[in-house]
């Protein structure tokens, strides 16, 4: 039986064959992903995989929605939020995705 910390899906499972002919199970952390955009799911240029040793700041992007958000759909969102506070447009003409980092706009 494995050790408990084995038994999650975060350990690859590796079967190898030592020199003397055992089969053995070697474990080994999976590599993290690339962020996505939370509204069209492309990945985040400019923010790396894993933040191991590194800060904050280099984690994420400086701008607004910095590390949620591609530029285009934070583009997108600033466009949408100023439309709707000059009354050209209403929240409820808004899709549900970006209708949470709308309101996030309107509020700042």
């Amino acid at each position: 039986m494995p050790k408990p910390m084995h038994r999650s899906s975060s350990f690859r499972r590796l079967d190898r064959v030592t020199p003397k002919h055992r089969h053995v199970i070697h474990y080994k952390r999976k590599e993290g992903r690339f962020p996505h955009c939370a509204i069209c799911k492309n990945e985040l240029n400019g923010i790396p995989k894993t933040d191991k040793g590194r800060g904050r700041s280099a984690n994420t992007n400086a701008r607004l929605f910095g590390g949620v958000l591609c530029s285009r759909c934070s583009s997108n969102v600033i466009k949408l939020a100023s439309r709707i506070e000059n009354g050209e447009m209403k929240i409820n003409d808004i899709g549900m995705k970006e209708k949470n980092y709308v309101l996030q706009m309107i509020s700042h």
